[in-house]
């Protein structure tokens, strides 16, 4: 796949909108997690405009709603605006509990179109990698950054682990890193 000018444009809006934000519990910029996701998508099989949706994946969630989403499709087209938005868990200023949110993405993700799939296990993916990372890392304490606390994120992994329908090789690698997150220490 040759990338066109509209992915650099994208790679420059996903930037601005998210310059400001930090990957939770650190200090590396967000924008690191929505260039490794997209690399995922590239890496997976995955064509330009789902690329440009990896990028823009949690612009609308995070940073603006549905005029976000407006913006998305008015600069990069309707394919990319339903990508972000079949990636979005809300669009709401004001979510709704986080365990009621968790419950409704997963059950949406099991009808999903494969090009919100694709975008969408990328995500969990390298999610799914950081956090294995920072276990190995810091330890237990990891998980007093996250809503669900331990209990709760292990429960949401597992299930989107088998939410995927998609016959995709990330499907089988969120899976075995899944997998991996129960038992994950820090080097002893």
């Amino acid at each position: 796949m040759i990338l066109s000018q509209r992915y650099a444009d994208a790679l420059v809006f996903s930037f601005v909108t998210h310059r400001e934000q930090a990957r939770k519990g650190s200090n590396i910029p967000y924008f690191a997690h929505l260039i490794g996701v997209s690399s995922l998508v590239m890496e997976y099989g995955g064509d330009e405009d789902q690329a440009i949706a990896a990028l823009l994946h949690d612009a609308a969630e995070d940073q603006g709603g549905h005029a976000m989403l407006a913006e998305i499709e008015a600069r990069f087209g309707a394919t990319v605006s339903e990508i972000v938005h079949g990636c979005s868990d809300s669009l709401e200023a004001s979510k709704p509990p986080w365990r009621e949110r968790k419950n409704r993405y997963l059950e949406h993700l099991r009808t999903a179109s494969p090009a919100v799939q694709l975008v969408s296990a990328c995500d969990k993916l390298y999610n799914a990698r950081a956090i294995l990372s920072d276990l190995r890392e810091i330890g237990e304490s990891l998980w007093e950054r996250f809503t669900g606390g331990r209990e709760g994120s292990l429960w949401y992994y597992r299930e989107l682990a088998n939410a995927f329908t998609i016959d995709s090789p990330v499907v089988g690698e969120l899976k075995r890193t899944v997998e991996q997150l129960p038992v994950a220490t820090r080097d002893a």
